[in-house]
């Protein structure tokens, strides 16, 4: 039978894990002070007019963590349960995201209350544009730059560009990432983070001294991250057994056909009935024998209360905040390896930064130049961690906040405070 589950409070979850990690680095009171919370947060009301003519109001957020490394970066989440304290709570964990992998950005995140599943194109243009209006006092490319993230995309961020843009009398590119490619978007950023997961468990299974051919995995949620990630493991000869969306799961214990389940779902919109497979439930997924699980979802998935079902050897976090602190510690006491999400999906960004950085040079590069780069840029973020986790003997979370909340902490030190 699943388990009842209790749902935590994101920014709660971001907040107990700065605790930890700064206890454990030693931060002092003042830097504390400085860098745990928010430096901006915006709520804003979004009137739309619907195409059946009613208006109808939405909610959007609008949350810069921290800048102190460069201009605010986080992406534009759409969803039925958006609220405040989860884009608080996802704008933190940019910030140390950012930071790990060494790039000189802050934290941000965005998001409007919503179901775009129920919403015309329309509809979804006209909320985004008066949204942008909404936020413009706070974006740009030198200040904070969006990027999409759960249902939205690069039309989104097109609308967003043209919106900003037509206040500034010419196109600035800059001001959001994720664009197209005809509107300066960047070769590779399609598929960054399920790429920059990839590139991590290859490093953990590579620490772990397993075979990643040949190994089993579990994927729950099989959009950008989840299918792209599962597409990349599929090649490198791991054996994906299930698959799980918002419709259903599907399970094969000899694999799925990756290339095949992604056709389906581009076609259909779900993995649910994919034939050769058999359907299963979503806590078996999360319970299920295999060497790699992938949370590609949304947050609080594994929390207290099923913990101690899953039994993979590598939790490969592509999804923002799926573990809560208290299933991390049983996990921790599993021996699970977890690559925690800060790291594990931090492709994203990465390749964000490069879109940023061609759009800012008006020069761009090619694929597999970003593919080289993001590959040594992920490499060299998972050996950063890895090396605080060994010598520290802290769990892998921890040792990705320490590096993380040490960098922020030493970039604020050495600003101070103006005035």
């Amino acid at each position: 039978m699943p388990t009842t589950i209790v749902q935590a409070n994101a920014y709660d979850v971001a907040m107990e894990n700065f605790d930890t990690a700064a206890d454990a680095i030693g931060l002092d009171s003042n830097s504390r002070e400085m860098i745990k919370r928010p430096e901006r947060m915006l709520t804003v009301g979004v009137p739309v007019r619907m195409d059946d003519g009613h208006i109808h109001r939405f909610e959007g957020f609008r949350v810069q963590h921290n800048s102190a490394r460069g201009p605010a970066k986080g992406g534009i989440r759409f969803h039925p349960q958006v609220t405040l304290d989860e884009v608080k709570a996802l704008a933190t964990w940019m910030t140390w995201k950012c930071a790990v992998v060494n790039i000189p950005f802050g934290g941000a995140k965005g998001g409007i209350t919503c179901d775009p599943k129920h919403m015309s194109q329309g509809e979804l243009e006209r909320m985004t544009r008066r949204y942008t209006s909404a936020i413009l006092p706070l974006i740009g490319p030198e200040q904070d730059i969006p990027a999409p993230d759960v249902y939205t995309n690069s039309q989104t961020m097109a609308w967003i560009m043209d919106t900003y843009s037509m206040t500034k009398g010419y196109a600035v590119p800059g001001v959001v990432t994720g664009k197209p490619i005809s509107l300066g978007g960047s070769l590779g950023r399609n598929e960054a983070t399920g790429r920059g997961v990839f590139y991590t468990i290859e490093s953990a299974c590579e620490h772990l001294h397993m075979q990643l051919k040949g190994a089993t995995v579990a994927v729950q949620g099989f959009g950008n991250a989840g299918s792209i990630s599962a597409q990349l493991l599929h090649q490198a000869g791991a054996k994906i057994v299930a698959v799980s969306d918002s419709t259903g799961c599907v399970y094969n214990r000899d694999g799925l056909n990756i290339p095949e389940l992604i056709h389906m779902k581009a076609l259909c919109g779900h993995v649910d009935g994919f034939p050769e497979s058999e359907p299963i439930l979503p806590h078996e997924l999360l319970a299920m024998a295999c060497d790699i699980l992938v949370p590609a979802a949304l947050e609080n998935t594994i929390v207290a209360e099923n913990a101690g079902t899953v039994r993979a050897r590598i939790i490969a976090e592509a999804a923002n905040g799926p573990v809560t602190p208290a299933a991390d510690r049983i996990l921790e006491s599993k021996g699970a390896f977890v690559i925690p999400d800060i790291l594990c999906n931090a492709g994203g960004v990465t390749v964000s930064y490069f879109e940023w950085v061609q759009d800012e040079q008006h020069l761009f590069w090619e694929v597999q130049d970003i593919y080289n780069r993001l590959e040594r840029v992920m490499k060299t973020a998972f050996s950063d961690v890895l090396k605080i986790h060994v010598e520290r003997k802290v769990p892998m979370r921890i040792a990705a906040n320490m590096l993380g909340i040490g960098r922020v902490a030493e970039a604020v030190q050495i600003r101070g405070i103006y005035p």
